[in-house]
């Protein structure tokens, strides 16, 4: 019977470990603190190193990201006329563009010990957000995250970095070139954006 008692208690600790795991809030916590703590850990990215900050975001943090469906949102109706190829390599600029975007962010850390808070979040069945506020000496940010299910995964798709959410500022953007080029000119003027900041 204590055999049997202990085996269901050690399975329901384990099952309340793995959803603890997958709450939004700790998908956000274990992204950010664990991109940081990377970025700490590494001379270059300490020294202000674009490419070496972009390469532990890329490793950190994209895993944790759905860009797919933040370039959807951003591109708005249009993405529903672009072809399969045209869409893929909207998302592919796109996706680059969000992982420079937060390590520039990011950068702007530099060696500063920065402390994260992050509240409990508010979640319905399929959306969530994560409040969190970073600290560093002599400042305090709050900063925003939305997540959505993807299968039974909770993933970031829209970030608030200083009182604004990206995708709304991506979409006010996105909006002007669209009316000027289409969906090919938009794809031209991110690929054309990237590059400069390469």
């Amino acid at each position: 019977m204590k055999r049997h008692f202990f085996a269901f208690f050690t399975a329901a600790l384990m099952s309340a470990a793995a959803w603890a795991q997958t709450a939004p809030v700790d998908v956000v916590k274990e992204a950010v603190v664990g991109t940081v703590d990377a970025m700490k850990q590494d001379s270059a990215a300490r020294g202000g190193d674009m490419a070496k900050i972009a390469q532990i975001v890329q490793t950190h943090f994209l895993p944790a990201t759905n860009f797919d469906r933040t370039a959807r949102i951003a591109v708005g109706d249009a993405w529903k006329q672009a072809t399969p190829a045209q869409q893929q390599e909207l998302t592919k600029q796109f996706k680059v563009l969000m992982t420079r975007t937060y390590a520039a962010s990011l950068a702007q850390l530099g060696t500063q010990d920065a402390r994260f808070a992050f509240k409990p979040e508010q979640a319905s069945a399929n959306d969530a957000l994560v409040m969190s506020t970073v600290t560093t000496p002599g400042d305090s940010q709050q900063v925003g995250y939305r997540l959505g299910k993807v299968g039974n995964d909770w993933k970031i798709y829209d970030i608030d970095m200083s009182g604004a959410w990206l995708i709304q500022v991506y979409q006010n953007q996105f909006k002007a070139q669209l009316s000027q080029g289409g969906i090919d000119g938009l794809i031209k003027f991110l690929a054309a954006h990237n590059a400069r900041a390469e």
